[in-house]
C-alpha cells in the first residue's frame, strides 16, 4: 500500500456521498496518484464495513474484468472483485427502480450458488465444481460513481468492482452435462439484440472466474460460504441502461431472464 489510513478513509466517503447523492466523482487515481491495488481493496473494505455495520448483508460476490480485452485496456493481467450486498438482488422480471442505480449498465452472465464453503488456500477446479449447488442465468446491472465512467483498476476495484444491483433467474439448473464454455448468449433490448457472447469470454469458461475467486478469497481469510452467489463475469459487451428499458437474456442450457427497468427517475432521498 501507498496511501495512509487517512486518505483511504477520505476516498471511501467520496464514494459514499457519490452513492448517496449521483454526484458523481473524478477518477480516484488522480486524487491520490500513488494509489495502487491493495490501497483500493483497502478502500472497497472499508465501505463493506461501513455497510455491513449498517445492518446490510453480504450475500455472494461478484467478478469484473474476466475478458481478457478487458483487462489489457486497463493494463491488468487478472480480474477483480467486489461484494453483493442483500439490498442489490432483483427478482426476475421484477422492476428496478432507476433512482437505485449509478449511470447503469447491463451485461449477461452465468451466477453460481454454493452449498458449502471452500475454505481451502488453493482450491482447486474439482473442489470448486463440487462446492456448486446450480448455476442461473444472471444480468448485473454496473455502475460507477467515476464521472463519463473513467475509470482504471484501482478505480473501479475500490469502488466495489462497480458493483450496482443484480437479477436472477428463477430456475436453478445443475452443471453436471452443462457445457458453459460454449454456452451461447444473447442479451436483447425488448426483443432486439444488443450483445452476444459465450461462456468462453469468461476467462475461458466461467468456473475458471470462480476457482480464480475462491483461491483470492481463501488467501484474504474471506471464503466463499455456502449459499454464497457468485457473478461469475460478463459473457459479452455491456449495453447503457436507459429508464423505461426491458432486457431479457438467453444462456443457452441455463433458460433466460428478464430485466425491467422503472420509467421515471425518482428523487433520491
Amino acid at each position: 500500500m501507498n496511501l495512509t489510513g487517512q486518505q483511504h478513509a477520505e476516498a471511501a466517503q467520496a464514494l459514499r456521498e457519490a452513492t448517496a447523492t449521483a454526484a458523481f466523482i473524478a477518477p480516484l487515481r488522480e486524487r491520490f496518484p500513488a494509489m495502487d491495488a491493495d490501497d483500493a481493496y483497502a478502500i472497497q473494505t472499508l465501505n463493506t464495513n461501513m455497510r455491513t455495520s449498517g445492518g446490510q448483508r453480504i450475500v455472494g460476490r461478484k467478478i469484473g474484468l474476466t475478458s481478457l480485452a478487458v483487462q489489457r485496456q486497463l493494463g491488468v493481467d487478472q480480474p477483480d472483485f467486489g461484494v453483493l450486498f442483500d439490498d442489490m438482488s432483483y427478482g426476475d422480471d421484477e422492476a428496478i427502480p432507476m433512482s437505485r442505480l449509478h449511470q447503469p449498465k447491463i451485461e449477461a452472465e452465468v451466477a453460481f450458488v454454493l452449498e458449502r464453503e471452500i475454505a481451502s488456500e488453493n482450491p482447486g477446479h474439482a473442489e470448486v465444481l463440487s462446492a456448486i449447488a446450480y448455476a442461473l442465468p444472471a444480468l448485473e446491472i454496473v455502475g460507477s460513481r467515476v464521472a463519463e465512467w473513467n475509470i482504471r483498476f484501482v478505480d473501479t476495484v475500490a469502488d466495489n468492482a462497480s458493483s450496482g444491483a443484480y437479477v436472477l433467474g428463477a430456475s436453478p439448473m445443475s452443471i453436471h452435462g452443462l457445457d458453459l464454455r460454449l454456452a451461447g448468449m444473447a442479451l436483447l433490448r425488448r426483443g432486439e439484440p444488443v450483445s452476444t457472447g459465450a461462456g468462453a469470454a469468461c476467462l475461458g469458461h466461467p468456473v475458471n472466474a470462480v476457482v480464480w475467486l475462491a483461491r483470492t478469497l481463501a488467501r484474504l481469510g474471506t471464503p466463499l460460504r455456502a449459499g454464497d452467489v457468485v457473478l461469475s463475469g460478463a459473457l459479452g459487451p455491456m449495453v447503457p441502461v436507459r429508464a423505461g428499458d426491458v432486457f431479457e437474456a438467453h444462456v443457452n442450457g441455463l433458460g433466460s431472464v428478464r430485466a425491467v427497468f422503472e420509467n421515471s427517475v425518482k428523487e433520491i432521498a
